[in-house]
């Protein structure tokens, strides 16, 4: 899917039907005859348009003849299923020589749409500097929105876990720890595309665009101490509450164990008395039923009240 846009002269946005120089082509998981069409009409080098639909592209800074190839990794949901199951995708981000500023990804980008519904201050397609940090910025928005999500989702589990005695929470948590695995990696090698793109070497800085470049810097530094903070504290957690869970299991068996034990005690007595053995006058009494319920039931309690002691019930 191809969709074209453009700002006026008063940074009201626009969509386009056809390209025109200085315009923002948005393609999201295209086809290999798209990216052709894409290469022919802006001049643009179809082996970096084309590096964007593998899924594992990392993310870095590579120049063609016409174009420079900026790779950025954002976040997605994997699994609807499991909450905060997460993994990267690469978005690319490519400045034509031409005029032509082209983002492609091979799922649709949430954060783009804050730039296509007017969300963002001072936006300006014509601006292509400005408008690459503005996306780190709000790549690096998105990783601190989700690890904040991530660490209220953990306060919740934990007082779930101190009762637990199946995997299911455990599972949950070992999907998160992966997820913040792939948000730390990725982070970091986000972190170095800025660091080339800081020195103006690359793309021309202008002096509005040096604040903007720190603070995109600064919030993707956050989101990496925030992701090594919360995967410290969960893998700490889940060792935590794997023995947790394992003790409350022994608990509920040693409870069950000692509920047999003394539920047993009535059926032997039964067994016994059962047997053709003489009782005596116990056995002639017309009330010796009950004083044999009687016996169970306080030899049940006896039994009872030693494992208590004990602490196996």
């Amino acid at each position: 899917m191809i969709n074209i846009y453009t700002t006026d002269s008063n940074r009201d946005f626009i969509e386009l039907k056809e390209l025109q120089p200085g315009c923002w082509i948005d393609v999201v998981n295209p086809s290999y005859e798209e990216l052709e069409d894409v290469s022919n009409k802006t001049n643009t080098d179809l082996d970096l348009l084309t590096k964007l639909l593998d899924d594992e592209e990392l993310p870095r800074i590579e120049e063609g003849d016409n174009a420079t190839l900026i790779v950025v990794d954002t976040p997605y949901i994997t699994d609807t299923r499991y909450k905060h199951k997460y993994n990267t995708d690469p978005l690319g981000i490519i400045i034509n020589n031409d005029g032509y500023f082209i983002t492609i990804s091979l799922k649709k980008q949430a954060l783009l749409n804050d730039f296509k519904n007017n969300r963002v201050k001072n936006f300006d397609i014509k601006k292509k500097t400005k408008f690459v940090i503005q996306i780190l910025l709000r790549v690096a928005g998105i990783y601190q929105k989700e690890l904040t999500s991530i660490n209220n989702y953990i306060n919740k589990k934990e007082k779930t876990l101190y009762k637990s005695t199946n995997n299911k929470e455990l599972i949950d948590l070992l999907n998160i720890e992966k997820t913040l695995v792939y948000f730390s990696t990725s982070l970091k090698a986000n972190d170095v595309v800025l660091e080339k793109l800081s020195k103006g070497n690359v793309l021309p800085l202008y002096e509005d665009d040096t604040d903007l470049m720190e603070d995109a810097m600064i919030e993707n530094k956050q989101a990496i101490e925030m992701a090594n903070i919360y995967r410290e504290i969960l893998t700490s957690m889940t060792d935590t509450y794997a023995t947790i869970i394992s003790n409350n299991l022994n608990d509920v068996m040693k409870f069950l164990a000692g509920i047999t034990i003394v539920f047993s005690i009535p059926t032997m007595v039964a067994s016994f008395i059962g047997m053709n053995v003489p009782l005596g006058k116990i056995g002639s009494s017309s009330v010796s039923f009950i004083l044999i319920i009687v016996f169970s039931f306080v030899l049940s309690i006896i039994i009872a009240l030693i494992l208590k002691k004990k602490n196996m019930l």
